[in-house]
């Protein structure tokens, strides 16, 4: 009988717990301890069940911090590069100087951590001016693999065109002298948003940009990027490998 009271005691209180967490899903299951629900908010951005969050959520901050510098992004990217080397040991070039492979640049070759430092690691809304002057100073790192990456691609024949939503008409000679600065030479083009696509969306934008290319005779191998609007939509090529990014969503 003693056992029994207690049984149903347990199952009472958990029950009601159950209840207490459930009615509002962006409380932790453990209120002292917010990184089981941050760790699920992460898997749930990366895969893009959560689509067009504009902010990371407050208490997962600290969260994304530990995430962005303590090694596990770092070691994250390191085996989609791995990845992408499985894949390219599967091509055979044709060697006729067609073959096209697409990388974005920000938090794809460059790391922009540093500024979202100061915006609270995306806890803050994006600030386009505030980005604009950032991006001015030509100071963001390479992604250590992704330039390896880069790199390898070049040498393996690859035409690397770097697509990118940065503003042509006022970051490309800081985007061109930040590239070179970080060791990115030899890319076949670096295409930036003009005015006459100034108002797409991202996704919009970028398929244009790989129909052009394709109309151009290029085949498209593989395409690299931090955002889902990098790598989704018609044209994305043979092969899309996505880099984690929790601090922002570009739709």
């Amino acid at each position: 009988m003693e056992i029994y009271k207690r049984v149903t005691l347990l199952l009472v209180f958990l029950t009601l717990s159950s209840v207490n967490t459930s009615s509002n899903p962006l409380i932790p299951m453990d209120g002292n301890n917010p990184t089981s629900y941050c760790l699920s908010w992460r898997l749930a951005i990366e895969t893009n069940n959560v689509r067009a969050w504009r902010t990371v959520p407050l208490q997962c901050m600290r969260y994304v911090e530990a995430y962005m510098l303590a090694g596990q992004y770092d070691r994250d990217v390191q085996l989609i590069v791995e990845q992408v080397r499985v894949y390219l040991n599967e091509i055979v070039l044709p060697g006729d100087g067609m073959d096209a492979w697409i990388l974005d640049i920000d938090d794809t070759c460059f790391s922009n951590v540093y500024y979202y430092r100061l915006k609270r690691y995306g806890c803050d809304p994006y600030d386009p001016t505030r980005f604009r002057t950032w991006a001015m100073k030509g100071e963001s790192p390479a992604i250590q693999p992704v330039l390896e990456l880069f790199n390898d691609l070049i040498e393996t024949g690859f035409k690397v065109f770097l697509v990118t939503g940065r503003d042509e008409e006022t970051l490309r000679q800081a985007t061109v002298e930040n590239l070179h600065n970080q060791g990115f030479i030899g890319y076949e083009r670096l295409i930036m948003r003009t005015s006459e696509n100034k108002k797409q969306s991202a996704a919009t934008y970028k398929t244009t940009i790989r129909k052009q290319l394709m109309d151009e005779g290029y085949r498209i191998w593989g395409n690299v990027g931090d955002q889902w609007s990098d790598i989704q939509g018609e044209y994305s090529g043979n092969r899309t490998f996505k880099i984690p990014n929790p601090m922002y969503f570009v739709p």
